[in-house]
């Protein structure tokens, strides 16, 4: 059975212990699977925009700089020719896609891996609520600090709960990222040491599994 501490928004009520679903955080790591999604994340990243031209493509060079023989110099056809300075590139980068896919399953499977090593290790903390009604970063302090959060942390509350007040709150708080439940991925849930949700945010999850 996989544990993990209920904190409630009131300090006089003390933490809890409850178990967690078996089906979202007990299952195997599959290290594979984990790779994968961490590169496709990765790779759908990057924007392939590079480009460079090449003797084609770079202005000039539609005369021949001088007569084939008798000048004592190399023979030169074009003044864009790669080996000239202001020449064209060979083999330069050009546009292109690095997008890689995986299927529903291995996403699926690989999402429920990473939650698993984050139960495996204890680090997952559930909050009943995160309820502020303006930014705050001192009030996101000390939230951290009253569960034991001395490193990186990702809080991923519930979709219909993230508001502005949340955003901004943990935005300025160095190692700590806030998500909506409807963007949980793979690669901030292993990125960040600490994971902590809040209710909302678990019960999504279960209904999204």
């Amino acid at each position: 059975m996989v544990e993990a501490k209920l904190w409630m928004m009131d300090e006089a009520v003390e933490p809890k212990e409850i178990a967690l679903d078996g089906e979202l955080f007990g299952g195997e790591v599959n290290k594979d699977l984990l790779y994968r999604a961490v590169r496709m994340q990765m790779m759908n990243r990057r924007q392939g925009t590079s480009s460079t031209k090449t003797r084609g493509e770079v202005r000039g060079g539609g005369r021949k700089p001088w007569r084939q023989k008798g000048t004592g110099r190399a023979r030169a056809g074009s003044r864009r020719s790669p080996i000239w300075v202001g020449g064209g590139t060979v083999f330069g980068p050009k546009p292109r896609t690095y997008h890689v896919k995986l299927t529903k399953k291995m996403k699926r499977g690989a999402l429920l891996s990473a939650l698993a090593d984050r139960a495996s290790l204890g680090r997952i903390t559930i909050v009943d609520k995160i309820a502020w009604e303006t930014p705050k970063t001192k009030q996101a302090v000390a939230l951290l600090e009253r569960l034991g959060i001395e490193s990186t942390a990702l809080i991923v509350v519930g979709t219909a709960e993230r508001t502005r007040a949340i955003q901004k709150s943990f935005s300025n708080v160095p190692g700590v990222k806030s998500l909506a439940c409807c963007g949980i991925n793979v690669y901030d849930v292993l990125r960040y040491d600490a994971l902590v949700m809040t209710q909302a945010a678990l019960d999504e999850l279960k209904e999204r599994f």
